[in-house]
């Protein structure tokens, strides 16, 4: 768990809670994982790493570890990231994982996690060994160490072969109840990272062409709003935003030309806070972003990318909020806001911190 963007955390609210193991299925055992609209109840390991792809937006990669951070029987963070090389020394998985704890340690009042690990058994029982020494150490109760090799899941903590037989348990992500109702809840579990980041992929072909040419025109028009003032600019800008999200939210699809005035004002600080301000942290509203994203010039592209971010975290998908933060400094790195969002993503603070600013 490196400190650094390969980090990905989620806040997930009221969520889910490993019970224990996977014959723990005792009614006052149970948890329960909430999406809107719906509560789902997690009874084994099986159902916890069927959970964990919703949880994050994506399945994680072999490589990847998964720490799930607990409040009594809820979930309250997850955070994926990679491992270290299978050559690294063992200082450098426990200074990731106490890295990791500490970002663990600001969440509120949690009260114990579980740590899964991506990839084959010899790999990764090692490494969540070491990861466990270094939460420990740092005052983190875990509660249980989990293998998924595949369709397989190994508890590496439990020793009684009668509910986690060495060998692992087979179960079937697909047709778990788990799954379907995440499903009906609207929740996505994309097969990848890799795929979470295509979501925000630019626009090609006439497309493309098309903004480039509507983005060209609508140039001169902002050159004359700035020389207006910082009132009228302020008042157009929020005119744009307002309009946009209206359009959107009535199932249509902003213009070229439209698109390409707001992506050019976006540039102008006091209007991309006004865009902050004005955009619900809501899926509806996290798609209009994806789109201005995707059809936003290059340079254009920091702005609506880190509107994005900070919808995304605010709604708790802390996955695409990273990812489109990547993509603003990847065009910007010196973007003051996008930089201070993944600052803020890395320590792993949850949304409130947000609302609370």
């Amino acid at each position: 768990m490196r400190p650094d963007p390969t980090v990905t955390t989620a806040a997930t609210g009221d969520s889910a809670a490993l019970p224990g193991c996977d014959s723990f299925t005792n009614t006052d055992k149970d948890s329960t994982m909430s999406f809107p609209d719906k509560k789902l109840t997690v009874r084994s390991s099986s159902d916890l790493a069927t959970a964990v792809p919703y949880l994050l937006g994506f399945h994680p990669d072999d490589g990847s570890a998964v720490v799930i951070a607990m409040r009594e029987h809820r979930i309250v963070f997850a955070a994926r990231g990679d491992l270290p090389a299978t050559d690294a020394a063992a200082q450098e998985f426990l200074d990731h994982a106490a890295h990791l704890a500490a970002v663990i340690h600001r969440q509120h009042h949690i009260t114990d996690t579980v740590i899964i690990g991506y990839g084959p058994v010899d790999r990764i029982d090692p490494a969540l060994r070491l990861y466990d020494e270094a939460f420990t150490a740092s005052g983190i109760t875990v509660r249980h160490l989990l293998c998924v090799t595949g369709t397989r899941i190994t508890s590496l903590t439990c020793g009684d072969p009668t509910c986690c037989p060495p060998e692992g348990t087979l179960f079937d992500p697909t047709t778990s109840l788990v799954a379907v109702q995440a499903t009906a809840a609207g929740q996505v579990a994309l097969p990848n990272r890799a795929a979470l980041a295509a979501r925000i992929t630019p626009v090609t072909g006439t497309s493309r062409d098309a903004m480039h040419l509507a983005t060209v025109e609508a140039a001169p028009r902002l050159i004359t709003l700035l020389a207006a003032g910082n009132n009228v600019l302020e008042q157009a800008g929020t005119d744009a935003i307002r309009y946009a999200l209206r359009q959107h939210d009535d199932g249509e699809r902003l213009p070229d030309t439209d698109m390409a005035w707001l992506t050019l004002l976006l540039t102008q600080t006091p209007v991309r806070d006004a865009a902050v301000d004005l955009t619900e942290p809501e899926e509806h509203h996290i798609t209009f972003w994806v789109d201005a994203v995707r059809r936003a010039e290059e340079p254009l592209v920091p702005a609506p990318a880190t509107v994005l971010a900070l919808t995304a975290w605010r709604n708790g998908n802390g996955a695409l909020a990273l990812i489109a933060v990547e993509r603003a400094l990847q065009i910007n790195p010196n973007y003051e806001l996008a930089d201070l969002l993944l600052q803020t993503l890395q320590a792993g603070l949850p949304p409130s911190t947000f609302d609370q600013a």
